[in-house]
């Protein structure tokens, strides 16, 4: 590991998005300079993206690019004039519906966009390339918790499957270029700042208006719901925990390290299995309102639930993020009364 209380310089790629920007602020408070990379797309309010950017750039150590991931011009450029020492790699084309209407999007930004960013990392030669996966490439699986070395090949979306590609397309240049790489796969992140297509973000919303929501399964779903505070902490402690390629090719039992690449996936959850409906209750004691419930059946290339087991992650930083749902639906409650100033 290196020594955490060196400064470095940290290139965020979404910064202007959910986990980037929170990230981007937890990096900024312990001193390091922060280069962010983002495209401010119009999948969703932009206005809300800018916001978030406004109050990164009151810190004087954030700077920012904005561009495409596809841009390979733009994404090289920023990073050579940059320099820097550790890259994570957050910005995505998001969200698991959208990837049924425009499939198409999720090639170009979350394969060739990170191809874009590998490639870049690799000629820099970087500490640490840290880039996001997510849960969902767990797909049918349906022994939990899900743990990093068991094998994930059902995916059930092509947001999913594009993050799976990312998986293997890191190790491969894990592998030839000896880039270390750490892949961390997020489960239900939720949160103050959070993205209006999320859960939480829409439940509130429509309560607050009178509309009802929507719940799948009839409400037999189950989520590890992680509070992207905690979420944030444990990839700015994976930083410091640099894979190595190991020379015998011999790895410990329960790593997720590749023998024959600096390559390791880690799971970032609460590691807790939260019923919907428990957490739809906790929303409606919250805001002191009773939800008008629209009942639905399963939606295509959706789970039934979703685990993690974190003990890696416990093993790597010494951390467990263990954010009480109800304290985090609290939070997240009263930033969103006060933005919307409802």
């Amino acid at each position: 590991m290196t020594d955490p209380a060196e400064k470095k310089r940290v290139l965020v790629t979404g910064t202007a998005g959910f986990i980037g920007f929170h990230l981007a602020k937890l990096l900024l408070a312990n001193g390091h300079a922060v280069h962010g990379y983002d495209g401010l797309t119009d999948y969703y309010d932009v206005t809300l993206k800018e916001r978030r950017h406004s109050m990164l750039f009151e810190h004087g150590n954030f700077s920012a690019t904005i561009g495409m991931l596809e841009d390979q011009d733009k994404v090289e450029a920023a990073m050579f004039d940059f320099k820097p020492q550790i890259i994570v790699h957050l910005a995505a084309q998001a969200g698991v519906r959208y990837s049924f209407e425009n499939p198409r999007a999720y090639i170009s930004s979350n394969v060739t966009g990170t191809f874009n960013v590998m490639d870049v990392a690799q000629r820099l030669g970087v500490d640490h390339l840290l880039m996001a996966s997510t849960s969902s490439v767990y797909g049918a699986n349906d022994e939990m918790p899900f743990h990093e070395t068991e094998k994930a090949d059902t995916q059930l979306t092509m947001y999913a499957a594009t993050k799976k590609a990312n998986e293997s397309m890191a190790h491969a240049y894990a592998h030839l270029h000896d880039l270390p790489i750490t892949m961390f796969r997020f489960f239900s992140v939720y949160g103050t700042w959070g993205r209006p297509d999320l859960a939480l973000y829409k439940f509130v919303d429509a309560m607050l208006d009178g509309r009802a929501i929507d719940i799948y399964n009839h409400g037999e779903m189950y989520r590890d719901f992680t509070y992207v505070d905690d979420l944030v902490r444990a990839i700015f402690l994976l930083t410091e925990a640099v894979p190595e390629r190991p020379e015998d090719g011999i790895v410990e039992e329960g790593d997720s390290l590749s023998p024959v690449a600096p390559f390791r996936i880690v799971n970032i959850g609460n590691s807790e299995k939260i019923r919907l409906l428990d957490f739809i209750d906790a929303i409606e004691k919250c805001l002191g309102l009773k939800a008008t419930r629209n009942m639905m059946g399963m939606q295509l290339g959706d789970v039934p639930a979703t685990w993690a087991d974190t003990s890696l992650l416990r093993r790597l930083t010494g951390y467990q993020p263990q954010t009480d749902f109800n304290d985090g639906i609290a939070r997240f409650v009263a930033w969103f009364r006060e933005y919307y100033n409802k």
